[in-house]
């Protein structure tokens, strides 16, 4: 099965923005670069967190600001000023006025940005922290694949668009049969020299239900998978085997 890469994207903090790459050196064994790298906590994730500075282990998601628990969340846009992981960061929201800020230096005024999307019932949001891996929703380093032809096919059946960004992947792939990923799980995905295998499929949350221009619900897309389709997967894990450089319009062969 042959196609190509048709978006890279990464996601300098957990839940909160994303751009697009045009290329990406991968490495053995990580995740993207660049993806995840910050996330911000909440009180409740404090308490795993140990004792000020970055966590020293992964941590699970409900640690964190994310868009399970905040549709508006999933409208922010955005990523490194540079291109580079490193250095400030631009972020956008359809309702608040544009942020520049350095996660170095700068964590408290991301954190008073968000504060107006983020609901008053649940914990609050103290800090910014780096960890020693991504942050990414699971502790092995692998990155997300998804399929443009899953996700025209999907459109059709919940009836409007739905577009790339509420699905927060690194990988988009066109050529492939709609679904055909969730065959390859065990096998290995070859970019030129590069090696990925295909660990497991992705189970999908609600914060997949929110509309990425409006920050507001248009489905229950966890039902809407189940009711299709039995389960609430879409897309598919894989871990980096054999590193090298990956570019838009790079053929992946299955």
């Amino acid at each position: 099965m042959i196609a190509t890469i048709a978006r890279i994207r990464r996601h300098p903090i957990k839940s909160i923005g994303g751009e697009d790459m045009a290329n990406a050196r991968l490495t053995a064994a990580r995740r993207l670069p660049g993806d995840r790298l910050w996330a911000i906590l909440t009180e409740a994730g404090e308490r795993h967190a140990g004792e000020g500075g970055n966590p020293q282990r992964w941590l699970p998601k409900s640690c964190f600001v994310r868009g399970v628990a905040s549709a508006a969340l999933q409208a922010i846009q955005g990523g490194w000023v540079n291109g580079a992981p490193h250095g400030a960061i631009r972020l956008t929201h359809p309702d608040l006025a544009d942020l520049v800020f350095d996660p170095e230096t700068e964590a408290a005024r991301l954190i008073d940005w968000v504060a107006p999307l983020w609901p008053a019932d649940k914990p609050s949001a103290t800090r910014l922290v780096q960890g020693p891996t991504g942050w990414t929703d699971v502790n092995q380093p692998w990155l997300s694949i998804l399929s443009l032809s899953s996700l025209r096919d999907l459109e059709n059946r919940v009836g409007h668009p739905l577009g790339i960004e509420r699905w927060r992947g690194n990988l988009w792939v066109d050529g492939w049969p709609p679904y055909a990923e969730r065959d390859l799980v065990g096998r290995i995905l070859n970019i030129g020299d590069v090696e990925l295998r295909v660990t497991e499929t992705i189970g999908r949350c609600a914060a997949t239900s929110a509309n990425t221009n409006t920050g507001r619900l248009d489905c229950d897309m966890p039902a809407a998978l189940t009711a299709a389709f039995g389960h609430h997967d879409f897309g598919i894990y894989a871990e980096v085997v054999t590193g090298g450089e990956i570019a838009l319009k790079d053929e992946i062969r299955a």
